[in-house]
């Protein structure tokens, strides 16, 4: 069945996985801070967030990659808060300040389905990590709704893999960063302890479950990885090691969204060596690192825009 999401609904194992996911946040063990605050009674760790979800916003998005905003958007619902501490996060308004309101799961599955009326391609869940558990509830309620759209999960990949590992045959996309190689660089800028231990341990069973993307016949993705790595100034994210490690234990295959974006937000301009933009030749060895890795799929930003990066030649995106 098409999403996947479908058959573990019609065979029950849906309510099983949700009542495990739920089990985690008794004693909350949702991502690697492993907080153990009693989220069932509403407690708050790190995350800043108890039982109910905080949603700042939901609405279709057309500038993500190509195959998941496609011509009609992805249907993105913007989570507030967040299990990592990213002292330059762009989205800090809501994911460091907690702008948003907290909804019920009925409330959220009818985002879900909003969505889907207004055509989007997909549910694009930004931020899920710390409320996995309450959005699969809300997802069982959306599919009861007539909810028939794939579900990207899009995350900043601070995860556990077996709390990934969860959401085999629910999640047919993923849509995670890869942030920093040096845990050291990740504790700094983003209070993130052994966060390359366990994205990379994430990230292979992501690859495990959802493999190479796969697009329909209109460019949009209907099942895969595509991973996103963020290029911050003086090699703090340490893009050669990163590339090393998706070609060499993922695949050369692997799709790869190469941003350049970074501007210093939020408290960046307390640490100079993250208080400028990136350089053009910062970028330009980015892309020298995926072409060193064999590394052949993905979009890199030229000319202002999202183009598809294919080995030596680079192209538009068609």
């Amino acid at each position: 069945m098409y999403p996947s999401y479908l058959e573990p609904y019609h065979n029950g194992s849906l309510k099983e996985i949700i009542t495990e996911a739920y089990k985690r946040l008794g004693s909350c063990e949702i991502c690697p801070r492993r907080c153990k605050v009693n989220r069932l009674k509403d407690e708050k760790g790190f995350c800043k967030t108890g039982l109910k979800v905080k949603v700042c916003s939901f609405m279709p998005h057309h500038g993500e990659e190509p195959p998941i905003s496609g011509e009609r958007g992805s249907g993105t619902i913007f989570f507030s808060n967040c299990n990592m501490g990213c002292v330059y996060c762009q989205n800090y308004d809501f994911s460091q300040l907690g702008q948003g309101r907290e909804v019920e799961p009925q409330e959220l599955a009818d985002f879900m389905l909003q969505l889907q009326k207004m055509n989007c391609h997909n549910i694009n869940l930004v931020t899920p990590t710390h409320v996995m558990p309450q959005v699969l509830k809300a997802l069982e309620m959306a599919i009861i709704g007539g909810l028939k759209i794939p579900v990207v999960y899009n995350t900043g990949g601070y995860e556990l893999a077996e709390v990934i590992k969860l959401l085999e045959g629910i999640v047919d996309i993923y849509l995670p960063d890869m942030r920093y190689a040096d845990p050291q660089m990740a504790i700094k800028y983003s209070s993130a302890p052994d966060y390359p231990q366990y994205n990379q341990g994430a990230l292979k069973e992501m690859h495990r479950q959802a493999g190479i993307a796969e697009m329909d016949n209109y460019g949009i993705i209907k099942k895969g990885v595509i991973i996103r790595h963020l290029v911050l100034p003086y090699k703090i994210a340490g893009t050669d090691k990163i590339m090393q490690f998706i070609a060499q234990e993922l695949s050369p295959d692997t799709y790869i969204s190469l941003m350049s974006q970074y501007r210093p937000c939020y408290q960046a301009n307390k640490f100079k060596e993250i208080s400028r933009p990136l350089t053009a030749e910062e970028y330009e060895e980015a892309k020298e690192a995926m072409q060193k890795y064999g590394l052949s799929n993905g979009w890199i930003q030229e000319s202002g825009g999202l183009e598809r990066f294919a080995g030596t030649n680079i192209k538009p995106q068609l």
